[in-house]
């Protein structure tokens, strides 16, 4: 990927829907070109736009990550069938103590106990499993930038941007669900595609996604192939924190450049930080850094990911291209992975 692929990204990354008009001029080029761009990009798996339910949906459902032991020679398997279930928006075969890593997500802590008794239990091949509940997201990587736009090109970008101010807690209505999954292939389909698609008004649809993100209640992020990029290390810390610094300790964490996602979980490990650096150097240095300035917290263990499956909801090559879409739904739970419907 070149300078304008990152610099491209790294645009939508801070306005996912933003028109090819409104970036040409931070970009410095014309509205066609990074059209042209763009569908190279998104047609080749190296770029894509996802959405997904945000952080503050957390109250109303469940997000775990869960570790999967595998039998030799099976992990490839496993990964690949539990990569097809609609709330494991997350699989990636790791180092360490497990062979596999899962993110899930589901309506309650019941439909979580469900998937990893019913579904991931059953499995052939699968040897243990490990629950961490989450009962706070500090940090979510719809957040995480590339760093490839210049100071003045990022204020340009945030003049005018659509990202909208407006505050409506709760949960996500069912109408508003449904356009997150129909925008989870592209974000940036058109209202018009997904009205058509949903049965919808399009000013229906429009209000919704209009809704949804201004609130946080979804949020849309612009991926990238990661290896591709220059990010080839990417992994997880698992943390001991003192309780009463938790809180303290996870929204520093959470401003830090390598973090893309902080989570306190229920466990002896009770943050974890997903990091994404260049090489195994900068990993160490990191590491170094944190117990630097967090004299206090203990690294309970560090693993790197050796191959990413599945991410949030996209299934990956070996160097973190896009081939496939299974949107995360959290409405579906283990029952829809051993009953899929016909066909």
């Amino acid at each position: 990927m070149d300078e304008l692929d990152l610099a491209l990204v790294n645009a939508l990354q801070h306005d996912p829907r933003a028109s090819w008009a409104r970036l040409a001029r931070p970009l410095g080029v014309d509205a066609a070109t990074l059209s042209r761009r763009w569908a190279r990009l998104s047609a080749s798996g190296e770029a894509w736009v996802t959405s997904s339910a945000g952080p503050s949906q957390l109250d109303y459902g469940a997000f775990a990550l869960v570790e999967v032991g595998c039998l030799p020679g099976a992990n490839q398997r496993i990964a690949a069938e539990i990569a097809t279930d609609p709330c494991a928006g997350s699989v990636e075969h790791t180092t360490g103590n497990r062979d596999l890593l899962l993110t899930v997500s589901a309506m309650s802590v019941a439909a979580v106990s469900e998937y990893v008794l019913d579904r991931l239990g059953a499995i052939d091949g699968v040897t243990f499993t490990r629950t961490h509940l989450s009962h706070r997201l500090h940090r979510e990587a719809s957040r995480w930038r590339l760093d490839s736009l210049s100071q003045d090109q990022r204020r340009d970008l945030e003049r005018g941007g659509g990202s909208g101010s407006g505050n409506e807690p709760g949960p996500l209505r069912p109408d508003e669900a449904a356009v997150v999954v129909a925008l989870s292939p592209d974000g940036r389909r058109s209202h018009a595609a997904l009205a058509a698609e949903l049965g919808m008004s399009e000013a229906r649809v429009r209000r919704a996604v209009t809704g949804m993100l201004a609130s946080g209640r979804a949020v849309l992020r612009c991926e990238a192939a990661h290896w591709l990029a220059g990010w080839r290390v990417t992994g997880m810390l698992w943390l001991n924190v003192p309780p009463p610094r938790l809180q303290s300790v996870a929204d520093r964490i959470a401003t830090m450049r390598e973090a893309r996602m902080v989570c306190s979980v229920v466990g002896r490990a009770n943050l974890m930080v997903n990091v994404w650096v260049h090489g195994m150097n900068e990993l160490a240095a990191y590491q170094a850094r944190l117990v630097s300035l967090f004299p206090e917290i203990q690294i309970v263990e560090q693993s790197v990911t050796l191959k990413w499956v599945k991410r949030v909801g996209r299934l990956l090559d070996d160097q973190g291209r896009s081939i496939g879409c299974i949107p995360l739904d959290p409405r579906k739970t283990a029952r829809a992975a051993l009953n899929p419907p016909p066909g």
